[in-house]
C-alpha cells in the first residue's frame, strides 16, 4: 500500500520512530486492551511503526506469549480503528507482541524484564532503545520508576539510546502529592524523559483548536477581552459511574475530569501564542495560563464553585438509579458528580472575561466543547423588533467529541418584508469535510512519545501548577458542612449551577 501524493508521503517518513521496545506495566488492563494495543495495531496497519519494533506486557499473571496474542487479537477485533483485522497486517504484528510476569516491587522481575529485553534486541536488531508505559495503580508510580532506574532500565542521561518513561493519570490527588510523585520520578529520571500523558490532548479537535487560533488570521484578533464576553467549556458524561463506586469516592468529577482534562482544554485555549511549537514553548504558555488563574477568596468559594450529584432519573430513556444508590458508595456520600467552576484569567488578554468549566456524569448526552461567546455589536441598528427577534450573541463553539468540528453562530436577516434578524449557524465537521475519521487520542500520543514529541505530554510545573488552584477547592470542602446540590439524572445539572451565571448575566449553552 502506497500513497499517492508525495507531499503526505513524506510527512508520514518523517514520522517514523527508530526501532525500540515498548514495554507496557499493567497489560492484563482494561487500558491495555481497549486502547493500548489497538492503538499500536492501527499504527502499523498505517505503517507507522518502525520495522524492528517489540511490544511487551508486563503485569502479574502467568500469560504466555501465544496467550497473550490471543488475548490482544480478540481485543483489536472489538476495539481497533481498522476493523475488520487485516490478516497479513495482525500476523506481522502479532510476532511482535510478548508477555513478562513479574511483580512491581520485585528487584528480581526487573532484572528478568532486563534479560528479556535485552534478547528481544539482539534477536530483532533493536539498538537499545525503550518506553516503558506505567499503565499501573497510581500506588505503584513511584516504586515502579524506582525499580526501574535501580535495574538500569531507565537513567537521568539524555543521550543514546533512549529510555522514556509514560505515566497515566492521575498524576496524584492534591498538590502535596502531585509534588511528591514529582520528587520521585524527577530523581531516577530527566524531564525530558517523563511523558506524563493526558488523553485529551491526542485528540484532534483539542489540536485544531490551537490550528485554528494560530494558522489563521481571522479568529486570533478577536481572541481577547475587547471582543469576546465569556467562555464556556464543557466536559458532559451521559453515563453514571457505572459501577465504580469505589473508585468515584476517592476521585469525584473535580479530580476526575477539571484537573486535567477540561484544565489542559482551558489552558490551550486562553494560552498566548507560543514562540515555536517546541513542547517546551507550547508548555510555558499553557502553564503562564494556569499560573494566572485568579485565587478564590477564602470564605467565598460558594460564590465561585458548585458541586452536584446525580439522584434517580432517566438519561436518554434508560434509567438511571441515583449516585447514593451505586455500589460502594458511602451512604450519605458528599462525593460530587458535578461540578461548575467561574474562573478568571488574570492577564492583559483575559482581564475580566469570566471562564465557566462544567463537567458532570449523568448529563441529558455526553458532549465536550469549547465556546467563546462574543459580546455584542457596540450599536444596534435594526430596530426594536430586530433587538427581540436577533438577541441570540454569537459563537464561536469548537465540539471535542462527538462529532467533531466548528461551528459559528451569527445573525441573519430573515426574507422578507421585515427586518427579522435570526441566528443562524455555519458548521465545519471533520466526518464531512475530510472524508475520513480522526485517529484515537492514544494512537497520536504512543506515536509522538516514541518520536521524542512532548508538546502533547504535560510537563511537572503544569501538573503542579494545576493542582495548587484545584487543591484549595477540595480543602473548602472538607471544612465545610453544607449538603451537597443534586440534579435529576438526565437533566443539566443543579439549579444553582444556572444561577452562578445568571449572577452575571449569563446562561449556560445547551449543545
Amino acid at each position: 500500500m502506497t500513497d499517492a501524493n508525495p507531499l503526505r508521503q513524506g510527512l508520514v517518513d518523517e514520522r517514523l520512530p527508530e526501532p525500540c521496545t515498548l514495554v507496557i506495566f499493567g497489560a492484563s488492563g482494561d487500558l491495555t486492551k481497549r486502547k493500548l494495543v489497538p492503538a499500536l495495531y492501527t499504527l502499523a496497519a498505517e505503517r507507522l511503526l518502525p520495522s524492528s519494533f517489540c511490544i511487551v506486557g508486563f503485569a502479574r499473571k502467568d500469560v504466555s506469549d501465544a496467550a497473550f496474542r490471543e488475548d490482544m487479537k480478540a481485543a483489536c477485533e472489538k476495539y481497533a480503528r481498522h476493523r475488520p483485522l487485516d490478516p497479513n497486517v495482525w500476523n506481522s504484528f502479532a510476532e511482535k507482541l510478548f508477555f513478562q510476569s513479574g511483580e512491581y516491587d520485585d528487584p528480581k522481575s526487573y532484572a528478568a524484564l532486563q534479560a528479556r529485553l535485552d534478547a528481544l534486541d539482539r534477536e530483532r536488531g533493536i539498538p537499545g532503545n525503550r518506553v516503558f508505559y506505567l499503565s499501573t495503580p497510581p500506588s505503584t508510580f513511584p516504586i515502579a520508576v524506582r525499580r526501574l532506574g535501580e535495574a538500569g532500565l531507565v537513567d537521568k542521561e539524555k543521550g543514546r539510546p533512549f529510555r522514556r518513561v509514560i505515566i497515566e493519570k492521575p498524576f496524584g490527588t492534591d498538590l502535596a502529592t502531585a509534588q511528591a510523585l514529582n520528587r520521585e520520578v524527577l530523581s531516577v529520571l530527566d524531564e525530558s524523559s517523563v511523558y506524563r500523558i493526558d488523553h485529551y490532548l491526542g485528540k484532534e479537535t483539542v489540536q485544531n483548536l490551537m490550528v485554528l487560533r494560530f494558522a489563521n488570521g481571522l479568529f486570533e484578533p478577536l481572541w481577547n477581552n475587547r471582543y469576546v464576553d465569556h467562555v464556556q467549556i464543557t466536559g458532559a458524561e451521559a453515563l453514571g459511574i457505572e459501577g465504580r463506586g469505589g473508585y468515584f469516592e476517592q476521585a469525584g468529577i473535580l479530580r476526575d475530569m477539571v484537573q486535567n482534562h477540561l484544565f489542559q482544554v482551558l489552558a490551550i485555549t486562553a494560552m498566548e501564542p507560543p514562540v515555536s511549537t517546541h513542547a517546551d514553548d507550547l508548555r510555558d504558555e499553557k502553564v503562564k495560563v494556569l499560573k494566572a488563574l485568579r485565587p478564590i477568596p477564602d470564605g467565598r468559594f460558594d460564590e465561585f464553585v458548585v458541586r452536584g450529584q446525580y439522584r434517580a432519573g432517566t438519561v436518554s430513556g434508560r434509567r438511571q438509579v441515583g449516585y447514593q444508590e451505586e455500589p460502594g458508595v458511602t451512604p450519605g456520600s458528599k462525593r460530587e458528580t458535578y461540578v461548575a467552576l467561574k474562573l478568571f484569567i488574570d492577564n492583559w488578554r483575559w482581564a475580566g472575561v469570566p471562564f465557566y468549566l462544567r463537567s458532570a456524569k449523568a448529563m441529558p448526552k455526553k458532549v465536550t466543547e469549547v465556546a467563546l461567546v462574543f459580546r455584542e455589536a457596540p450599536l444596534r441598528l435594526f430596530g426594536e423588533r430586530a433587538r427581540t427577534v436577533g438577541q441570540a450573541p454569537n459563537v464561536l463553539a469548537i465540539r471535542i467529541q462527538p462529532d467533531e468540528g466548528v461551528s459559528l453562530r451569527f445573525g441573519a436577516k430573515v426574507p422578507g418584508n421585515t427586518m427579522e434578524i435570526q441566528p443562524v449557524n455555519m458548521e465545519f465537521r471533520y466526518g464531512t469535510s475530510f472524508g475520513q475519521e480522526p485517529p484515537e487520542a492514544y494512537e497520536r500520543l504512543l506515536l509522538d512519545c516514541m518520536l521524542g514529541d512532548q508538546a502533547l505530554f504535560t510537563r511537572g510545573d503544569e501538573v503542579e501548577a494545576s493542582w495548587r488552584w484545584i487543591s484549595r477547592i477540595h480543602q473548602a470542602w472538607e471544612s465545610s458542612s453544607a449538603d451537597i446540590d443534586t440534579y435529576q439524572a438526565g437533566t443539566w445539572g443543579p439549579a444553582e449551577a444556572d444561577r452562578l451565571l445568571l449572577r452575571s448575566g449569563h446562561q449556560w449553552r445547551r449543545p
